[in-house]
């Protein structure tokens, strides 16, 4: 559907937008969905990409530790807690999405 109609708005960037999907054959709704779906991915591995970091600076003091080039424990378990919390964090999202997954495919149309 045209919004531009509905709304009576006249914005290049929209007609651009409606030009470009209608030449792939798609239409607004669908561009709509790409959007919404590509922003939910890249939130997705913007969170593994912290939860890595957070069990690599884990393993990081850890290493230190075990050398003994510090005898702080303090940042230790500051660590791995932060690597735990964000580690069970993104193992919950991950079941969520392939409930998600799962009730889609099981969907009749």
């Amino acid at each position: 559907m045209d919004i531009t109609a509905l709304y009576g708005l006249n914005s290049g960037v929209i007609e651009e937008t409606l030009r470009a999907g209608q030449a792939a054959g798609k239409t607004s709704t669908t561009l709509g969905a790409e959007k919404e779906f590509s922003g939910i991915l890249e939130a997705a591995m913007e969170n593994i990409r912290t939860t890595n970091s957070y069990l690599s600076d884990a393993e990081n003091e850890e290493l230190k530790f075990a050398l003994g080039l510090t005898e702080n424990t303090h940042d230790l378990v500051v660590a791995q807690t932060k690597a735990s919390t964000a580690l069970q964090y993104t193992v919950a999202l991950r079941d969520r999405f392939l409930e998600s997954y799962k009730e889609l495919m099981n969907m009749q149309v």
